[in-house]
C-alpha cells in the first residue's frame, strides 16, 4: 500500500513541477519584470534636409552649357520647422520630456521625443491620437477610445529619439502623444500637441 501510495505521488510532483515552471515562465515573458531595472537609451540627431548648391559671390553660371561654375559653394542646410509641441505628463509611471512635429525642408514631417525619461516597460508605442490628456488615473487608459495612430515600438525609454509621420495623419484632429503600454492597455505618459 505505501509502494503505491509513492507511485502515486510521484506523477502529482512532476505535474505540479511542470504547471509551476509554465506559470513562471508565462509570467515572466507577461511581465518582464527586469525591464524595471534596465533602461534603454537612444539619442538620436534632428533629421535635415542635404546641403544645396549656392554659387559663391561673384560667380555665375555659363549662359551658353547650362553648366554650374566650379566654385558653386553648398548652402547650409534648412531647420525643421516645428508645426506643434507639448510637454509629457506622467501616468502609470512617471514620465518627462517634450514632444514637437517637425517639417523638414524636403516636407517629410517627424514626431520627436525630446529628453524623454519614463520607465521601461513591454510592448511600448509611441501613439499619436484624438484622445484628451487628462492627469491622473482618469487619463490612464483613455488613447484607444478614439482614434490612434501606432507610429511605432518605443525606440527607448530614454533619450531623444524620431518617429517618421504618415501623410495621412491630420494633426488638426490628432493632437495628443502617449506612451502607450500595448501589453496592459495603459498610458506610461502623453503629451497635448499644440500649434507651436
Amino acid at each position: 500500500m505505501a509502494r503505491f501510495g509513492k507511485l502515486l505521488s510521484r506523477p502529482v510532483v512532476i505535474s505540479g513541477a511542470v504547471v509551476l515552471t509554465l506559470l513562471v515562465g508565462f509570467g515572466l515573458y507577461w511581465f518582464q519584470p527586469w525591464k524595471l531595472v534596465v533602461d534603454e537609451t537612444v539619442n538620436e540627431s534632428l533629421p535635415s534636409a542635404a546641403p544645396t548648391a549656392e554659387p559663391s559671390p561673384g560667380t555665375g553660371t555659363d549662359q551658353d552649357s547650362g553648366d554650374q561654375d566650379a566654385s558653386a559653394t553648398p548652402a547650409p542646410p534648412a531647420e525643421p520647422r516645428t508645426l506643434v509641441s507639448g510637454e509629457l505628463i506622467s501616468h502609470e509611471h512617471t514620465t518627462t520630456g517634450s514632444v514637437r512635429v517637425v517639417e523638414t525642408a524636403d516636407g517629410n514631417r517627424i514626431l520627436r521625443l525630446e529628453n524623454l525619461d519614463t520607465s521601461n516597460g513591454p510592448d511600448l508605442h509611441v501613439w499619436i491620437t484624438d484622445a484628451p490628456v487628462i492627469e491622473g488615473r482618469g487619463g490612464w487608459h483613455v488613447f484607444d477610445d478614439g482614434e490612434y495612430v501606432n507610429l511605432g515600438k518605443l525606440k527607448g525609454n530614454k533619450g531623444s529619439q524620431n518617429y517618421e509621420l504618415p501623410d495621412t495623419v491630420d494633426l488638426e484632429q490628432l493632437t495628443s502623444v502617449s506612451i502607450w503600454c500595448k501589453r496592459f492597455a495603459v498610458s506610461f505618459g502623453a503629451a497635448e500637441l499644440k500649434q507651436a
